[in-house]
């Protein structure tokens, strides 16, 4: 025998003895589990051919597109989703999901097209159509979700601390804060009237995206505030009781949550403990259409946004929660931390993409 033959059999002969050695569950163990379903995704934009170059370069397939329009606070027309859809072809990235030019994660005292949020008819009701009328176009050219925000805070943070590498953290520390005038524009909002408001676009906008069957991905508050409120408004979507209250209001398979694991974390008390099942409880219902996929260190009222490696929160852990609950749509990074050397984040996006991507491709052989 040649020594090419005898390493070869040799080879052989110790995989054989070592599959004979293992235990029936040992090896069961060493098999992979069913695929997980979920995507890398995105949601920065342009959705232009320069940012999808380099989505592609990272492995990014799968957006939160943004088409472009007349006005960037729209309508968005049939033609501009189309246009957009024909240019996403074109690389080979699949619009998973449609941000409309209102209802954003703005403060309402800078939002140009308040009215939903402020409750001022006929206003809302024009903004509202228009919603409808998106939904319907998305069915139309193949987006089979929309995310929105019923923000009127918008982002609420204290000023940025340091992170690693000469990085700056988006930061809340609510004893800190010093918001700018004591009420909004939209004065004292108090829960009833919140939920009134959220109930009033939601009966209008949930039968249509029934009827169609597009995915309406509502974001949390970001971050929690105390029950007596903050600038004179009670975000009555920054607590877990308050996201299981929404998702109950029309009840829908096309009604859930843009769940941004990092803005519920910032909700929790331990959130390194406590984030699992939570994911746990809306993932099971199938009511997470999005994940933001961000860490954070800290805790409700006092924390920093991080990088994924770097949090209280255990991503290998939480991977294998949302392949538990078969979650099947896009993890996404969201904020990240910021650089001088890198202005638009694509340097922490790149590093989120890969960790996000390795997270998935190792799933399937962790269980």
């Amino acid at each position: 025998m040649d020594r090419r033959n005898f390493l070869h059999t040799g080879a052989a002969a110790g995989a054989l003895a070592t599959t004979a050695a293992m235990s029936p569950s040992a090896e069961a163990a060493a098999k992979p589990g069913k695929k997980a379903r979920m995507k890398l995704g995105c949601q920065s934009g342009p959705t232009d051919d320069k940012r999808l170059q380099f989505f592609k370069r990272h492995s990014v397939d799968n957006i939160c597109g943004y088409p472009a329009t007349e006005n960037k606070n729209g309508p968005v027309k049939l033609e501009d989703l189309q246009r957009m859809m024909d240019l996403c072809a074109k690389h080979k990235v699949s619009v998973d999901c449609l941000a409309p030019p209102f209802l954003a994660s703005s403060h309402i005292d800078k939002t140009p097209r308040p009215a939903i949020m402020l409750a001022e008819s006929p206003e809302r009701d024009r903004d509202i159509a228009e919603v409808q009328q998106m939904i319907r176009d998305c069915a139309k050219v193949g987006i089979p979700m929309i995310k929105y925000n019923m923000s009127i805070l918008g982002v609420v943070r204290t000023e940025r601390t340091p992170g690693r590498g000469g990085t700056d953290l988006s930061t809340w520390r609510h004893r800190e804060a010093k918001p700018a005038n004591p009420l909004t524009k939209a004065g004292p909002v108090n829960a009833d009237k919140y939920w009134e408001r959220i109930t009033y676009f939601l009966e209008r906008v949930i039968p249509v995206a029934n009827e169609f069957k597009i995915r309406m991905g509502c974001h949390p508050h970001d971050p929690g505030m105390p029950p007596q409120g903050y600038q004179g408004v009670d975000t009555v979507l920054g607590t877990v009781d308050g996201l299981k209250k929404f998702i109950s209001i029309k009840e829908s398979p096309y009604h859930g949550i843009n769940f941004c694991q990092g803005t519920v974390s910032e909700m929790l008390r331990d959130p390194g403990k406590e984030i699992f099942d939570v994911i746990r409880f809306f993932g099971s219902r199938k009511k997470i259409f999005n994940v933001h996929f961000r860490n954070i260190r800290g805790r409700r009222d006092d924390f920093q946004e991080v990088f994924p490696d770097e949090g209280d929160i255990n991503f290998v852990e939480a991977i294998k929660v949302y392949k538990e609950v078969d979650y099947e749509y896009m993890l996404m990074p969201d904020h990240v931390p910021h650089h001088p050397d890198d202005p638009r984040g694509e340097q922490a996006f790149a590093f989120c993409y890969g960790y996000i991507r390795a997270l998935i491709q190792a799933v399937d052989r962790i269980g």
